[in-house]
């Protein structure tokens, strides 16, 4: 009798309990809906992650004395974005002594610095824009070794400039697709206008949250008239749209989000109509391949991915290379077909992953899917550091 009551207890608390759990989750979607929550869970700006340490004072993430140069470019509509410009470490140490006498910090004026005059007035120097991902700041995270990476193949050429994007960090605003994309062309100008360097010596490299907004910036250049077509665009661990994310995407890997809705079509498709930051890499990515391939542009473009990524699953990278090389085939190519064609193209490099290159007469589409990286570690891999050294090789031919 004793042992009745007990299970019928465990029971009543059981039940309980999860009618707590699934009234907090119906919570959660509701809130989900609204511009507010939906704007915090999609970019995860109030995540700093660098609480503790002053954007202003690089050195404290282990840069060399005014290696560093922070400073603010200003955005379409006046918001002054903050920035870092990084020197490579080959150059800083061409000019220590004269970079160490200057005053360390935040500058008004980044044309005044030694630093910025030896990116523009080297006609061989390359320009990294870093598009960072969800969360955090410039200094957040693995992004640090990351910029090391990306100028470790030419440390004496190859400068970064990473930002914050509006509603991040230093940057006020709050974000949205059309103000992160307004943001990355702001950079650009920047990058064109201000330090004087050509598309051809510019290279975009987004990771994450940051390959969507690269996308969108490559295709609305790609589609000016001129157009504009930069050396390359490297993304590392891509999604094909917020969509088909969030029908796959858990926190720290664990906890779902929204894929137990994935089971319910009809559920899930109304949710989708609350999305308001769509991301349609997918279709941008398809669109600037066909417009360069139309255009006869050349172009270079390199997807990364981790199979041990379980943030945004490896088989994103996947879609939005077939995505790519469907733009670069006229009258498209199934997936099937193209997995097909995939078995005869794929290189395999045993533990370090695989390789497939598409070729056509304008471009390279290059898919790497590494075994091991997870979805932030790999960007200071020496896998990063080869991807940028091969855009701007192809494009110095």
């Amino acid at each position: 009798m004793v042992a009745g009551e007990i299970l019928t207890c465990v029971a009543k608390y059981a039940s309980l309990a999860a009618a707590v759990a699934v009234g907090l989750y119906a919570t959660l979607l509701g809130l989900l809906t609204t511009e507010t929550v939906q704007s915090h869970a999609v970019y995860l700006h109030a995540v700093q992650m660098t609480w503790f340490k002053d954007l202003n004072v690089p050195e404290a993430f282990g840069f060399l004395r005014n290696q560093v140069t922070p400073f603010t470019i200003p955005s379409a509509d006046g918001l002054p974005l903050y920035a870092w410009h990084i020197l490579p470490v080959e150059l800083y140490r061409q000019h220590e002594s004269a970079l160490v006498a200057e005053p360390p910090g935040l500058v008004s004026d980044i044309t005044a610095r030694l630093a910025f005059r030896l990116l523009r007035d080297d006609p061989d120097a390359r320009l990294v824009l870093h598009l960072h991902g969800a969360g955090g700041t410039v200094g957040s995270g693995y992004r640090v070794p990351n910029y090391r990476a990306l100028s470790a193949g030419q440390p004496d050429k190859i400068h970064v400039v990473t930002f914050d994007y509006r509603g991040f960090g230093r940057s006020p605003g709050q974000p949205s697709e059309a103000g992160l994309v307004d943001d990355a062309r702001a950079v650009v100008d920047w990058a064109r206008t201000v330090a004087g360097i050509p598309p051809s010596r510019i290279l975009l490299f987004g990771q994450s949250m940051g390959t969507a907004v690269s996308l969108a910036v490559s295709r609305h250049l790609a589609l000016q008239s001129p157009p504009v077509v930069f050396a390359g665009t490297v993304l590392v661990a891509p999604f094909v749209d917020v969509a088909t994310l969030v029908s796959t995407y858990r926190v720290a890997g664990v906890v779902p989000i929204l894929s137990p809705l994935a089971r319910f079509p009809w559920l899930f498709a109304s949710l989708q109509r609350f999305i308001r930051d769509k991301w349609p890499s997918k279709d941008r990515v398809a669109e600037y391949v066909r417009t360069n391939e139309v255009n006869g542009e050349r172009y270079h473009l390199t997807i990364i991915h981790a199979e041990d990524d379980y943030d945004i699953p490896w088989h994103h990278a996947q879609a939005l290379f077939w995505h790519a090389v469907r733009g670069a085939v006229p009258g498209g190519i199934s997936y099937d077909d193209l997995e097909l064609q995939k078995l005869d193209l794929r290189r395999d490099h045993g533990a370090a992953g695989t390789v497939v290159e598409w070729t056509t007469e304008h471009g390279v589409i290059r898919e790497q899917i590494l075994k091991t990286g997870l979805h932030d570690v790999i960007m200071g891999y020496p896998v990063i550091t080869m991807a940028v050294m091969r855009a701007f090789e192809a494009a110095s031919q």
